[in-house]
């Protein structure tokens, strides 16, 4: 399948560029704009979802190709300055291996996705390990990649990021023929292929998005979305023509965090608070959105607002498009709003709130398949039916 991988495409760009030198490059690795993550990245609150206190990203599962196309998106890298956050850390000498904190560590990283971040710190456990034997070995990772779900039992892409690695990492034949020595190092060499394929996938949704986007346009985004900003950065600095409407994203404002990054590249942007929504629809010509999970159906879940921007959208035949990763995508197959794992966040309304009065605190809804359009994955652009069939096939 990896040649209708947009890895293929993207290597393919970067060749057509370096023989044309007239022609700007695709390739240069984007600039960090991201703000730092918070300097805690414990959970001393069990009962707010972690991803919420840390803003760390949601991340899944991705196909069952994931080698045959790092290998084919990496192929032309070997010798390129390095990737940031590819770097082996380090463990200090004397100290305790913890795989917590080996992972807390990757997440102070700001570009680096959270799902990345737990297969950097399964690596770093496989490094570390004293195991003499396989079977010791993946009963070590297998407990390991345990403590790291149980972190956030609510994360989407912690679950799956483990799930992830010990499914494409560990399971195969081929590490029952050969020494153990050498099958630790192919192990350590497949995790760091995951790394390098996720660094690439949101500059490959990037370009593959550009031919959607059309002077002249205007964009509805919610919230703040890494891969949608990717987008947006992209087409700006294609010199593309177009406005951008972003929500508040109440109640933690991250649509005041996208407009803010927008207006650093001069895009016209337009504050709205959540409620306008349906209001400025007419003037809309496109919804952009990301996802923390893109689960089986072809829905996506994703922040508290955007299957009520989806429904809105829908109703007057707004085309909807998901920005993911394919590594969010989830084995979850949700009936309904309250068929997933709360994941919570505290609201501050400003005022007082009577303790009789019931608050809603979950962070996120789900929005299912018939009000999307297409989605916007490093495998492709896709159909929200045929991602159903990626992951029902991932499984078989």
């Amino acid at each position: 399948m990896w040649w209708r991988s947009a890895s293929f495409i993207l290597d393919r760009k970067e060749n057509d560029a370096a023989l044309k030198p007239e022609i700007l490059s695709l390739s240069s690795p984007p600039s960090a704009t991201q703000s730092s993550m918070a300097d805690t990245f414990q959970n001393p609150n069990t009962k707010i979802s972690a991803y919420y206190q840390t803003r760390a990203a949601h991340h899944g599962v991705v196909t069952s190709d994931w080698l045959a196309q790092a290998q084919a998106a990496v192929a032309q890298k070997s010798d390129d300055t390095a990737i940031p956050g590819n770097e082996v850390r380090v463990s200090v000498p004397g100290k305790p291996f913890s795989v917590i904190d080996e992972f807390n560590n990757w997440r102070k990283q700001p570009d680096l996705a959270e799902a990345v971040a737990a297969i950097r710190a399964l690596a770093a456990v496989i490094r570390s390990s004293e195991a003499t034997t396989m079977m010791e070995l993946e009963i070590e990772l297998k407990k390991a990649s345990d403590s790291l779900k149980s972190w956030d039992t609510t994360s989407i892409s912690l679950t799956a990021g483990c799930d992830l690695f010990m499914r494409y990492v560990t399971r195969t034949s081929a590490l029952e023929y050969e020494e153990f020595s050498s099958a630790k190092s192919r192990l350590i060499e497949r995790a760091e292929k995951f790394g390098e394929l996720s660094h690439k996938a949101r500059r490959i949704i990037a370009i593959l998005s550009q031919d959607f986007i059309f002077d002249g346009c205007t964009i509805l985004v919610h919230g703040f979305s890494r891969v949608v900003f990717e987008v947006l950065k992209m087409a700006a600095q294609n010199k593309k023509l177009f406005r951008v409407f972003c929500t508040e994203g109440r109640p933690d404002r991250t649509g005041l965090r996208l407009s803010n990054e927008l207006a650093k590249l001069d895009v016209p942007v337009k504050l709205l608070i959540d409620s306008a929504v349906a209001y400025t629809m007419d003037e809309v010509d496109m919804v952009f959105v990301g996802a923390d999970g893109v689960v089986e159906s072809g829905g996506i879940i994703n922040m508290m607002g955007t299957y009520q921007i989806a429904l809105v959208a829908h109703s007057i035949n707004k085309p909807v498009y998901v920005a993911a990763e394919s590594y969010k995508f989830a084995r979850l197959y949700p009936l309904d709003q309250k068929d997933m794992a709360p994941a919570l966040r505290p609201i501050d309304f400003g005022v007082p709130i009577p303790s009789k009065v019931e608050v809603e605190t979950s962070a996120r809804d789900y929005t299912p398949p018939q009000y999307l359009t297409l989605l916007f994955t490093d495998l492709g652009v896709l159909t929200p039916s045929v991602v159903s069939d990626e992951l029902i096939q991932l499984y078989l």
